[in-house]
């Protein structure tokens, strides 16, 4: 009964981040289509918008607002984006300032400017204690997987590479393998100015779709 009751809430959820994921897709029709085209240079047609997230190819309905995804790049494959492809794809479009430019300098996001300190660390908390525990079963393969995603490596940690969240806006991803003495350590480091780009909250999705993607790279 217990796992039954489980289940119906995992749909549950699954359910409500559709809903606001379709909620998002309507309101994104209130923007202003050729400030982001401009801003970002995008690739467009008379039906769509084209930006490549983590080295993959989407595309936004410019009716519906409907954001779908394409592993092939040609969307004969097309799927509907799930709720954090989409919810960033949208952040970026719809939030960016006016003026977003990249600082050039990387931080935790614990350290951004003008962002209200947490008195525990998101990057190093219980929150991304199994995929970490993954990446560091896996490491063998990390490395593979961050150049598949358009990675170029850094020289920082046992693991380090700039990865391209968007084509405007690298991310760093670095990993510590564990020892017998210190455990595995991930982080993932930002622009200064990602605020300028996303929300705050909008990192974690973006965070999640990466370490998603970096596993099924590892799993191919």
């Amino acid at each position: 009964m217990g796992d039954l009751k489980k289940m119906q809430n995992q749909s549950n959820n699954q359910s409500n981040y559709d809903i606001m994921r379709d909620r998002m897709e309507n309101e994104f029709l209130k923007y202003d289509q050729e400030k982001m085209i401009q801003k970002f240079n995008l690739t467009y047609d008379e039906d769509y918008l084209y930006i490549n997230f983590i080295h993959q190819l989407y595309r936004v309905n410019r009716k519906t607002g409907r954001v779908e995804g394409s592993l092939s790049g040609t969307f004969e494959d097309a799927y509907h984006a799930n709720y954090n492809e989409a919810m960033t794809i949208f952040d970026v479009l719809g939030y960016s300032k006016d003026d977003c430019h990249l600082s050039g300098q990387f931080v935790k996001l614990d350290n951004l400017k003008g962002v209200v300190q947490l008195s525990t660390s998101h990057t190093n908390s219980s929150m991304f204690a199994d995929i970490t525990k993954y990446f560091d079963e896996h490491f063998e393969d990390l490395s593979s997987a961050c150049e598949k995603l358009g990675g170029i490596k850094q020289n920082i940690g046992d693991l380090s590479y700039q990865i391209p969240l968007f084509d405007f806006l690298p991310i760093i991803f670095q990993f510590w393998e564990s020892d017998d003495e210190f455990d595995a350590i991930l982080k993932v480091m930002w622009d200064e100015n990602i605020i300028q780009y996303i929300h705050y909250e909008t990192c974690f999705f973006a965070m999640s779709h990466l370490f998603n993607k970096l596993k099924a790279e590892i799993a191919n």
